[in-house]
């Protein structure tokens, strides 16, 4: 409705020469009918400004006392509408406003009232425009745009591959910086760009024989175990952070599941894969697992360094991300591990259980609504959790409510960010507006990562399709870039990262192709020390 402010009493004020001077005021404004402010956010594309004053504004003012700029202070064409006795302005902008954009509608004293009055106070009206609805691309169909997703997703991991090592780099500011973690990923990501058509075969092979090659030979080993960074160059050693300067055991199993998944499908004869199979076995066999026990304890630890040793002092303990750990150490050959490592350190006996229902939905594992969404994916990208079950959880269960709860925390939106819906939604660990963080339904930031519900599809296939939909379609290039989609956005503040990152790009193809084929959790799973190890921990799923 139309806010008409009731005319108030001229005020007055002595001119030097002794006359008076009469003054008028702004009083409010509305936009679609909306708000009562200054402050306005996620407003539509064709928004209607309505302003009330204290008295009829003169017409002819209104180009020069009232004008609409961007955030750059560029100028748009307006319409003006005076309305009623003249005490209320309506302002059109000719053209519509670009979505996620900051704007000022300046009010200033260049505006007079029809008998010469005065604006007493200048006024700065902030727009800041929402989701602008309108499809960006073409439609294509589903099976089209998954194929789309993996091949665009893929040049994280091919074009833009370390020159030198092959291996991933961990940002794509990374420079010679590469990552243990995100490179298995990328092993992986190769196995699905072979099989997919993006390259071939012998493409495949080669890079990777660049990549364990310089794994086995070039980067520096802490017990057979890899550290977090690498110098892509040179295999040196990059510190994480102070004393996070040797082995990271999360960050090599990360690898190895990648690795193993690749010796499983470059199973050739020839030369080559030959190779490259017994690379990664050398690679494989190198680990020490059981060393990192520490002192022979009944628990994993996550680093060791060879300057602060055993100071980081971080117990892997479930439920995380880090099943996979327990999985190889169990599978080993020549540096494994007993069950109760498994029991009493990653499961806590038991102490990993959940079993509290959120948004009517039981979870059976890991802390309060789950947590970030990739605790469901990392591990997941080689084991299939379909009818995996051991004493604590059946897995598919695990990670299928784990996403269903982040998917319906997302629709309540408690913290009411603009945005969130059935078709935006998605909370992990990814980059945020000020740094990076772990978002989760107990930590949320307004921070969505497509790869949130991307790598979800194989838990929650009807909800990850609408989501995909919207950041392509809907978001078009704001998200979608050189490299897929870029890591995270915020609706509400508006704002889009410009940053890739191996270990959310890499489950995005990953999990996608676990979805459409089973791919890499057929390789993986066909480990016959995968398998030995698994069962080894009191795991059972068919074909075990």
């Amino acid at each position: 409705m139309l806010i008409v402010a009731v005319m108030a009493l001229l005020a007055c004020g002595k001119k030097e020469g002794g006359g008076t001077t009469t003054y008028f005021d702004y009083r409010s404004a509305t936009i679609n009918g909306l708000g009562n402010g200054t402050v306005f956010n996620n407003t539509s594309l064709t928004p209607e400004i309505r302003m009330a004053f204290s008295a009829p504004v003169a017409v002819a003012s209104l180009p020069s006392g009232i004008v609409l700029r961007t955030s750059g202070n560029q100028s748009l064409a307006i319409d003006f509408v005076s309305s009623g006795p003249g005490d209320v302005v309506t302002v059109k902008p000719e053209q519509p406003l670009q979505p996620f954009t900051r704007y000022t509608l300046s009010v200033t004293n260049a505006l007079k009232g029809t008998s010469g009055a005065l604006l007493r106070n200048p006024v700065l009206i902030q727009l800041g425009t929402g989701i602008d609805s309108s499809d960006k691309f073409p439609r294509i169909s589903s099976d089209q745009l998954l194929t789309l997703v993996q091949q665009q997703t893929f040049k994280y991991f091919w074009d833009f591959g370390h020159p030198v090592s092959g291996m991933a780099r961990e940002r794509n500011t990374s420079g010679d910086l590469v990552t243990s973690g995100g490179s298995g990923f990328g092993a992986m990501a190769i196995v699905t760009g072979v099989s997919r058509g993006f390259i071939t075969r012998q493409q495949g092979v080669e890079r990777l024989q660049k990549m364990v090659g310089f794994l086995k030979n070039t980067v520096v080993k802490y017990h057979g175990a890899f550290p977090h960074w690498i110098n892509g160059n040179t295999g040196a050693t990059i510190p994480f952070s102070a004393k996070d300067d040797g082995a990271d055991l999360v960050e090599t199993a990360l690898l190895m599941q990648g690795l193993l998944t690749a010796r499983q499908f470059f199973n050739g004869a020839d030369a080559g894969e030959t190779t490259l199979r017994n690379d990664i076995n050398t690679i494989w066999n190198g680990i020490e697992w059981n060393w990192f026990r520490k002192n022979n304890e009944d628990v994993l630890y996550w680093h060791w360094s060879p300057n602060f040793g055993w100071e980081m002092n971080l117990p892997i303990k479930g439920w995380n991300e880090s099943l996979i750990v327990y999985a190889l150490a169990a599978a080993s050959t020549t540096h494994t591990i007993p069950k109760s490592v498994y029991d009493a350190g990653w499961a806590g006996n038991g102490a990993m259980r959940n079993g509290q229902t959120y948004f009517e939905t039981q979870l059976p594992l890991g802390p309060a609504f789950g947590g970030p969404l990739f605790f469901s994916h990392y591990s997941f990208l080689g084991i299939n959790p379909n009818g995996l079950s051991d004493t604590y959880a059946r897995y598919d269960t695990q990670n299928v409510r784990h996403a269903r709860i982040n998917y319906q925390y997302c629709i309540s939106n408690p913290k009411n960010y603009y945005g969130y819906s059935a078709d935006c939604w998605g909370l992990t660990a990814s980059d945020i507006p000020s740094g990076y963080s772990a978002s989760s339904p107990a930590n949320d930031l307004g921070v969505i990562a497509p790869t949130a519900a991307l790598a979800s599809f194989p838990y929650t296939p009807e909800a990850s399709m609408k989501a995909l939909e919207f950041f392509y379609y809907k978001l078009g290039d704001k998200l979608w870039k050189e490299y897929g989609f870029v890591d995270a956005f915020s609706l509400n503040e508006p704002w889009f990262a410009n940053s890739f990152l191996a270990i959310d790009q890499g489950p995005i193809i990953i999990m996608i192709e676990n979805y459409r084929t089973g791919l890499l959790w057929d390789l993986f799973m066909s480990a016959p020390e995968v398998k030995a190890g698994l069962k080894k921990l009191g795991f059972s799923a068919p074909g075990l």
